[in-house]
């Protein structure tokens, strides 16, 4: 395998097709808690000091990116944002039982939800079944 001159670091953005940028910025604002960035021709970006969405006008493709994941520190906080989830009536993935192993076996445990445009996204804690803070 060829060796890479370089190493991949934090996510500086990512784009995603939306039917109305400021309709969704609003909604990563109040339900995620990422503060406006800047505005772009067609566009706004939202963030923190983690990640930038880009949020450009066009037509939603949820289907290509399958889903992203968040890491939270531990499973407290886990549960605090389903509950902040479930207050602000996200559609939540298995309903009565949202939070679980990332797959069969995973010591990761984490939540999986859709913004309005129809994103999957998933908060996750790491180790979570080992440490169980």
């Amino acid at each position: 395998m060829a060796r890479v001159p370089f190493e991949l670091g934090a996510v500086g953005h990512f784009g995603l097709a939306v039917r109305d940028p400021r309709k969704s910025a609003r909604w990563w604002r109040r339900v995620i808690g990422l503060r406006k960035e800047f505005e772009f021709d067609n566009g706004v970006a939202v963030g923190n000091d983690n990640v930038t969405i880009a949020l450009f006008k066009g037509k939603p493709s949820p289907e290509t990116i399958e889903h992203m994941s968040f890491h939270l520190p531990n499973m407290s906080i886990l549960r605090k944002a389903l509950a902040h989830l479930k207050k602000h009536k996200v559609e939540l993935e298995d309903p009565g039982d949202e939070i679980g192993p990332e797959s069969p076996g995973s010591p990761h445990m984490g939540l999986w939800f859709h913004d309005p445009d129809g994103y999957r996204w998933e908060l996750s804690v790491q180790n979570a079944r080992r440490t169980r803070r």
